[in-house]
């Protein structure tokens, strides 16, 4: 590959020359300008981008942490950041924690080594709270409420009202014992859902019933055989996500229930298999290419000093599919 020496000698300019066409800090006579770029063309030369990274102190690369590959929640969340990074000149490291906080925190410090433009992030893991008060770089974070985090953002959909949505409508297609598989607690997202879910409850005076479940498809299978075993009257189901809804739906149907005749089911986050599974997941809809689009404007945003909002709580709408009905046959 050819060195930046080897530009300048065939264009007949210094190397100092090179630099500035290169990256536009200073203004260079057009004649040695189309000589430079000539000279680029013919030797095929390419920059060092590491180095250009630890010069500039940028390497137009935004990081992406999620807790878990395997949610296509958070793969559709990736695609949507590389979208937008791309469009925008940037590319993106994607770093998958494993709900580990020792790996999520050696993700976060390779970034900042990396001279990174910023980290969007998604953690489980409240030791992360503590490394992301020092990042040097913006952060922000998706989907999740840290508390006594100061983050650059927060960027999640309304999850209060995606509670009060599934169980609004499950009331409103006839059902009467209503079970909540809420989300982890520990999660801003699982209490704001489960608090939607009893707060229709009470309004209704009806006796509010859940199962605690984990954000994943495992998960799911177990809390539906809970379900079977606690709640035997159960005509409707709240699923904490739709990999969960997707696995209640195999463990009700093997045990020989009819969805939605006999138990009708609604999941959360309209990922793109809640669509092309059989049957079709009622689903609440967070909009997560928005989310990622957005998350990527505010890094954007912070590293050229405009101006942007830094609570942002986007809304959400019910998808009505096949797992639950108006009127239901019985």
């Amino acid at each position: 590959m050819a060195s930046i020496r080897e530009v300048a000698k065939l264009a007949g300019v210094s190397a100092a020359t090179v630099s500035r066409v290169m990256n536009g800090t200073a203004n260079v006579e057009e004649e040695k300008r189309l000589r430079v770029l000539d000279a680029i063309e013919k030797t095929g030369f390419r920059p060092n981008e590491l180095a250009r990274a630890l010069f500039k102190k940028s390497s137009r690369i935004i990081g992406v942490i999620v807790p878990n590959i395997e949610n296509p929640f958070f793969s559709e969340l990736a695609k949507a950041v590389e979208e937008a990074a791309y469009l925008s000149g940037y590319r993106i490291l994607f770093c998958n924690s494993d709900d580990d906080p020792e790996k999520e925190n050696m993700n976060i410090q390779m970034l900042v080594q990396m001279n990174a433009d910023g980290l969007i992030i998604t953690t489980n893991c409240d030791s992360t709270s503590r490394v992301l008060v020092d990042c040097p770089i913006p952060a922000v974070i998706v989907d999740r409420k840290l508390t006594q985090v100061e983050a650059t953002a927060f960027i999640e959909s309304d999850h209060y009202k995606g509670g009060r949505l599934a169980a609004e409508h499950l009331f409103a297609c006839g059902c009467r014992n209503v079970v909540c598989m809420r989300g982890p607690l520990g999660y801003s997202s699982g209490r704001q859902r489960y608090q939607g879910y009893r707060d229709v409850c009470a309004e209704r005076g009806i006796a509010e019933q859940w199962i605690d479940c984990e954000y994943n498809y495992e998960a799911g299978k177990e809390a539906a055989q809970e379900l079977l075993k606690h709640f035997p009257e159960t005509d409707g189901v709240i699923a904490c996500n739709d990999m969960v809804a997707i696995s209640v739906y195999k463990v009700l149907s093997k045990a020989g229930h009819r969805i939605p005749e006999d138990i009708q089911l609604v999941g959360f986050d309209d990922i793109k298999f809640s669509s092309l599974c059989t049957p079709e997941i009622t689903t609440v809809s967070q909009p997560i290419h928005d989310m990622g689009t957005l998350a990527v404007d505010i890094i954007i945003r912070h590293v050229e000093g405009k101006e942007f909002q830094k609570e942002n709580v986007l809304d959400v709408k019910l998808v009505e599919r096949e797992t639950t009905a108006k009127i239901i046959a019985k």
